[in-house]
């Protein structure tokens, strides 16, 4: 299982829901989270052969800013 963290526009609790409507289209996820008191609004997935590029697609098509950080 890959563990991907991302930094995201993310700020208030609807954005999350738009984010929820679209991670649970995804199969391969497993589970995620969002720590929304970081500076960065970091999102954490759990995830198996799901390509970081994607979600950063996935989430700006949506409006939201996401950048994958190497950790």
């Amino acid at each position: 299982m890959d563990v991907l963290v991302f930094s995201t526009s993310v700020k208030e609790r609807r954005q999350v829901s738009r984010v929820t409507t679209l991670l649970t289209k995804i199969p391969a996820i497993m589970q995620w989270n969002f720590d929304l008191e970081d500076c960065d609004n970091i999102l954490r997935i759990e995830a198996e052969g799901v390509c970081p590029r994607r979600i950063e697609t996935l989430l700006q098509k949506a409006g939201i800013q996401c950048q994958e950080l190497e950790y």
